[in-house]
């Protein structure tokens, strides 16, 4: 999400990014950003708003704003995900390279398409292979099986790399690095981010769920 969000800031959109994780990892990653990158617009999805503020108005998006990513929690529920994936254009589900996590993604995904009736809302659904080592890949073959049964994209792998670890510390993003170490990464986004562009075309403001 944090990638995501500084991606489309540094191309020039008005960006915003939602947290709805109560660990509210975003915000601490946003909280680090330095002023003098192009600014994102946080909003803690997660805390009760103060001061007889409604939720709402918590939860506005200035109207400037043309891309939105929406962080959101591991084992949401039912109904708070139906509430968090409502305007969304395309929901991305990162997954890791093992048996159990592959397993719970292949219920979640099960559950997405039952609950939040995504195809009805033409929300697009595509699933990252994240934070992968190379003798890794292997895992994931009958998973995508699995996801073309059920005519889903699988859109790219993420590898795993120190360079996300610095980015996150640092309130930056991946595409926010210029060491010539980081040309991979930038790389395994692209596929991507043109997924995206495709699940947005029809509309000024994009916002997409991951």
């Amino acid at each position: 999400a944090t990638n995501l969000a500084s991606y489309y800031a540094s191309q020039g959109f008005p960006t915003a990014l939602i947290d709805h994780d109560p660990q509210g990892s975003s915000m601490r990653w946003l909280s680090e950003r330095s002023k003098e990158l192009p600014p994102i617009h946080g909003v803690a999805a997660a805390r009760r708003p103060r001061g007889g503020v409604t939720m709402s108005w918590h939860l506005r998006m200035p109207p400037e704003i043309q891309r939105v990513i929406v962080d959101a929690p591991a084992g949401v529920s039912d109904q708070k995900l139906v509430e968090i994936i409502k305007d969304v254009n395309a929901i991305v589900i990162p997954i890791l390279p093992s048996p159990i996590d592959i397993h719970a993604a292949s219920r979640f995904i099960e559950e997405l398409l039952l609950v939040g009736r995504v195809r009805q809302q033409g929300m697009r659904i595509g699933v990252v292979a994240n934070r992968v080592r190379d003798q890794q890949t292997q895992v994931y073959q009958s998973f995508e099986r699995f996801l073309n049964t059920l005519k889903m994209s699988f859109v790219t792998t993420i590898r795993d790399s120190h360079n996300y670890i610095y980015a996150a510390g640092n309130g930056i993003g991946i595409y926010e690095l210029w060491d010539r170490q980081v040309e991979l990464d930038k790389s395994q986004w692209q596929p991507l981010l043109t997924w995206l562009d495709g699940a947005g075309s029809n509309t000024t403001q994009f916002q997409h769920a991951v």
